[in-house]
């Protein structure tokens, strides 16, 4: 049946000054996938990225893992919210806690309380509405899942891939998050389609990560 794989970028460079690049380890996770692709004989029909570098350079390493080349649309709807604008909204008055951006722990405890108040319009000025965002997301996934392309590979996001789910499956926008937070770098998360209807059918895979390369390619950020 048709199939929507929703990726999310490799490793970015987390703690960097231009977080939208990927890191050594960000390229090397992507060749990785598309050798397992290749290996697997899932070769797609039509590929997309978001308006992100990282998301462009994820799905430049699949092609070349695949040895294959295709021209790729861009659809700025698989593009993650800017959380970095979102948290300039919150604390515009001032009261930003240390360490944000710059590590771990404390950058997931503040996404999940800042995600929590957007999704309830209570962040003043953002720098896009949680609907706004919803709906691109949305409007992107519709456009790649079209009638007569087989095999769609997007390059997106974790929180974009997440919603995608979370809106498929109609939950509450808390789970949004907790997928989010769960997800790996270069994850595969799968819809499967049909001109009527859409299917939930894996989320979070990364069968070329293996026991042999995990310590060095298994990341979140």
């Amino acid at each position: 049946m048709p199939t929507l794989y929703l990726i999310r970028h490799g490793q970015a460079s987390f703690g960097a000054d231009n977080y939208d690049k990927l890191s050594a380890i960000g390229h090397e996770q992507s060749e990785v996938l598309g050798a397992w692709f290749a290996a697997e004989g899932i070769i797609p029909d039509l590929v997309a990225h978001g308006s992100l570098t990282r998301q462009k350079e994820t799905l430049a390493g699949i092609l070349k893992g695949m040895a294959h080349e295709m021209m790729a649309e861009e659809h700025p709807g698989l593009d993650e919210f800017d959380f970095g604008k979102l948290l300039k909204a919150k604390y515009a008055a001032g009261g930003e806690p240390d360490g944000m951006m710059t590590d771990h722990k404390s950058h997931f405890r503040t996404l999940r309380t800042t995600v929590a108040e957007w999704q309830r319009d209570e962040i003043p000025n953002p720098p896009e509405m949680w609907a706004e965002f919803t709906g691109r997301v949305d409007t992107a996934c519709r456009a790649l899942m079209r009638e007569g392309v087989e095999t769609v590979f997007a390059v997106s996001s974790g929180g974009a891939i997440a919603q995608a789910v979370s809106a498929l499956l109609e939950t509450p926008g808390v789970h949004q998050t907790k997928m989010q937070l769960q997800m790996k770098n270069t994850a595969i998360t799968r819809f499967i389609y049909t001109p009527r209807a859409t299917y939930f059918h894996s989320f979070n895979e990364t069968p070329h990560i293996t026991a042999a390369n995990a310590d060095r390619l298994l990341t979140y950020a």
